[in-house]
């Protein structure tokens, strides 16, 4: 059963786009978030509801969101400027297939999912990109003029980023742009799942962080990690402190390569809050102590993170949506 909110929300300074309604879809393995942005640039609904796996499924899914948050502001489909979807794979943003989403059900072939969606909603513009892309526009958008270069590091599963420059998303010419967590740090350390050993994401990660210190309590690994640290707990401590010093090294990897004007963390492992963040500021001034170039850079200034009120990947989603439209 799908949730359906239609409050209308603020993304604070965030700037007014051109069209109509859009609508933005997270898909994620286990749920559809979905945003109907107003063309104010505001949130007018949102929903949230169980994916269903397969290409097939994923398509059913989408469209029953896009029905739900249409039908409570009164909107037909195919009047909307514009819908955009952000997935876990590899995408063709030119043609919107998605390949190799492992956790939808989607391997094998190329699936046209822009093609297909369009197709349901009488030819509406349909983006589809990689989740972490979308996330990054979402929180750009966030940031009004402040956000037009920035880099989204998320921290769950893996390690990535995605970058906007000058407002626009840098994906590269492959499509790799932002996957510095496959750059190795430590010749010696762990395999990584990508064939190298010691990459920035078998220590910065909450993958990582979890292996370090499994649960003991059934709660999410991280959460408990800190509490003992908090606590005193010295080992705790010590995993904490060098899991943020991975951090803050990911971190100075992209501003010395992009030199964006904000990193925004997000991804599971940030539902910490604010401990988290102070941690990571704490590890990157003692990484700059020693240089005065890095200092001047004051990079603990630049850190942030992601709106928790803000579905940032679903309005990120929104925004390519409309921005389709030729």
């Amino acid at each position: 059963m799908s949730e359906v909110s239609t409050a209308a929300s603020s993304l604070g300074e965030a700037a007014a786009l051109p069209g109509g309604h859009s609508v933005g879809l997270d898909v994620g393995g286990t749920k559809v978030l979905g945003v109907l942005l107003g063309p104010d640039g505001a949130i007018e609904g949102s929903v949230k509801l169980p994916t269903v796996r397969g290409p097939q499924g994923v398509v059913s899914s989408a469209a029953q969101a896009v029905r739900s948050l249409t039908d409570a502001a009164g909107l037909a489909p195919a009047a909307l400027a514009g819908l955009g979807l952000g997935v876990p794979g590899l995408v063709d943003p030119q043609s919107g297939s998605v390949m190799h989403a492992v956790n939808l059900g989607i391997e094998g072939e190329p699936f046209g999912l822009a093609r297909e969606l369009s197709a349901l909603f009488g030819g509406i513009p349909v983006d589809v990109d990689n989740d972490l892309n979308v996330a990054a526009l979402g929180a750009s958008h966030a940031m009004g003029p402040e956000g037009q270069d920035l880099a989204f590091l998320a921290l769950g599963t893996g390690l990535a980023a995605g970058i906007v420059l000058g407002g626009e998303l840098r994906r590269g010419v492959s499509g790799a742009a932002g996957e510095i967590g496959h750059i190795p740090i430590n010749p010696e350390g762990p395999l990584c799942a990508c064939g190298q050993r010691g990459c920035v994401e078998t220590y910065a990660s909450g993958t990582a962080l979890s292996a370090r210190w499994p649960s003991r309590f059934g709660r999410p690994a991280p959460a408990e990690l800190f509490e003992a640290a908090a606590a005193g707990d010295s080992e705790a401590l010590r995993i904490r402190d060098e899991f943020a010093a991975a951090v803050a090294s990911a971190i100075r990897i992209l501003e010395l390569t992009v030199d964006v004007r904000h990193v925004v963390l997000g991804g599971g492992v940030t539902g910490l809050g604010q401990p988290l963040l102070d941690v990571v500021r704490s590890a990157l001034v003692a990484q700059s102590s020693t240089s005065p170039f890095l200092s001047s850079l004051e990079l603990e200034k630049r850190v942030s993170l992601a709106p928790s009120d803000v579905p940032v990947a679903a309005v990120g989603a929104a925004i390519a949506g409309r921005r389709k439209v030729s």
